[in-house]
């Protein structure tokens, strides 16, 4: 199907969207000891939101978030988790909505479908920060990387809330799913996994403990120490083995 690249495009009301439901994306990635997302800010306003859209009829939900994530990014096959639907009636204010679109010269008829009741299905994508370079296809937005600690003050909707819900969904799954791996490069030292562990959950960990419990999940391939002061202060480089990880199975709960 072929991308829109304008908003009159997007919110032509005869277009074949599966009527009250949307799909919002959380994109995290980690750079320099911080847990960034991505965020959209709207053309002509300090107005920021998560990249989202609408699912046509003949679409999977998984589907339509690959192909909004793509649209709206730029970031083709990476990993997406489905982690929470949200259906509060007023989580979107119209008049929101209707104040975005004027200030790109687009007037909202009164009944238009953007300015209904909208159920939106949350995922959440984690992607290595150092091979991604958002755009957007539609040429009257920008996207950027904010802090999870440090984001803007105005951000649209509920979105912080679908923001926030998507960390706590990181968070709960750490272990369980393993694709936190998503976040790192190919190699990395068990002194950088840590740091993005504990960037994650906010709070420092031990660093033996840390180190055992990575050790025995048996996930982890030791590759040759990383070189760049005196032997004895190498520390060892890992990469994450996904073969090993698919069979062990494991269930196990972190512990510092």
């Amino acid at each position: 199907m072929e991308h829109t690249t304008e908003y009159k495009d997007l919110v032509n009301p005869e277009q074949d969207f599966l009527p009250g439901i949307s799909i919002d994306c959380v994109i995290f990635g980690f750079h320099e000891n911080q847990l960034k997302v991505l965020l959209i800010k709207f053309a002509n306003t300090e107005i920021y939101s998560l990249p989202g859209g609408f699912i046509y009829k003949e679409e999977s939900l998984d589907e339509a978030a690959s192909r909004i994530l793509d649209h709206r990014t730029g970031i083709e096959d990476t990993y997406l988790e489905q982690f929470y639907v949200f259906g509060n009636p007023n989580r979107v204010n119209p008049e929101e909505h209707r104040l975005i679109m004027q200030k790109n010269g687009l007037d909202l008829p009164n009944g238009h479908f953007l300015l209904n009741r909208h159920i939106t299905v949350g995922y959440y994508a984690l992607v290595d920060f150092t091979k991604i370079q958002p755009h957007s296809h539609l040429n009257l937005e920008e996207g950027g990387w904010f802090d999870i600690y440090d984001l803007p003050e105005t951000i649209a909707f509920d979105h912080r809330e679908i923001l926030l819900k998507a960390l706590d969904s990181l968070r709960l799954f750490l272990d369980h799913k393993l694709s936190v791996f998503n976040l790192m490069p190919e190699t990395f030292t068990m002194g950088e996994l840590q740091s993005l562990y504990e960037t994650i959950l906010n709070k420092k960990l031990l660093r033996a403990n840390f180190q055992r419990k990575m050790l025995s999940l048996g996930i982890l391939e030791r590759l040759d120490k990383k070189w760049g002061g005196g032997a004895h202060k190498a520390p060892y480089l890992y990469r994450f083995d996904s073969q090993k990880a698919e069979a062990s199975k494991f269930a196990n709960q972190f512990e510092e």
